[in-house]
């Protein structure tokens, strides 16, 4: 089966860190790739190659069989691929409902007088929009007076408004209270799956990373050193100790 993504050779290094160091990953169709790994191992640098904002110095990406290395961000969301931010984007001095419909809108190529940038049509469906993801009693309100963890979910929203089949998201829940987490994951993952829309996502919460993944990437050092499901994965010692931060007992149970 053809890949929805398919990255293969990625290199890039700044001065003499490498951010990615020969890359090759395969993002299937339908599926939630969770990617983690420590700090500086170069999750955020392979969603900024994936997305146009850098640009690898060796390697290919295609989406649905097509190169994209070298398009513009703006170019690589019409093709289909959209993504949130670790800081949300929001318009701060704007209402949840305005910043939803700025969304819809820029999907157009055209704006004039003759059609308003919130329009009738734009505030429709931006109003169910937000509806799916709960945020519909909060539409009236200004996005600067949000909680963090409906600021994350609005600016999903906002990316789900350009209508992607990939989404590509940097720690959805970071900053986000531990009480708040997992019912904010449950509602972004079923508005993903009720679209039929392809995630991936960076995330150092194992217990959102367990429940809500199909894969697992692990990336370490520019590389990635372990793919599969969540359940291989996050009980393997060399993820445990490097990345989930569990100190390995070696050699305990065979003095036991």
């Amino acid at each position: 089966m053809t890949a929805l993504l398919a990255a293969r050779g990625l290199r890039l290094a700044f001065g003499g860190v490498k951010a990615a160091d020969g890359v090759d990953l395969d993002v299937r169709a339908g599926e939630h790739l969770a990617i983690i790994g420590p700090n500086g191992a170069g999750k955020t640098t392979f969603i900024n190659m994936v997305t146009g904002y850098l640009k690898p110095q060796a390697g290919e990406i295609a989406f649905e069989g097509r190169p994209i290395l070298g398009l513009s961000p703006r170019r690589i969301v019409r093709l289909g691929i959209a993504r949130s931010f670790q800081l949300p984007q929001l318009f701060t001095e704007h209402t949840v409902l305005q910043n939803a419909a700025l969304a819809v809108a820029s999907r157009g190529t055209f704006w004039s007088a003759i059609r308003p940038l919130l329009d009738g049509a734009h505030v429709a469906e931006a109003s169910e929009l937000l509806g799916r993801f709960g945020l519909s009693d909060l539409a009236g309100r200004r996005a600067d007076a949000l909680n963090e963890g409906a600021r994350k979910l609005a600016d999903i929203a906002m990316a789900l408004a350009l209508k992607p089949r990939l989404l590509l998201m940097d720690e959805p829940t970071s900053g986000v209270a531990a009480s708040e987490k997992m019912a904010i994951v449950e509602t972004l993952v079923r508005v993903l799956r009720e679209a039929g829309v392809t995630a991936v996502f960076v995330e150092h919460d194992m217990d959102v990373v367990a429940r809500f993944a199909d894969r697992v990437a692990v990336w370490n050092q520019g590389r990635i050193s372990a793919l599969g499901p969540p359940a291989t994965i996050l009980e393997d010692p060399a993820v445990q100790r490097d990345v989930i931060g569990i100190r390995v007992r070696e050699g305990a149970d065979a003095a036991a």
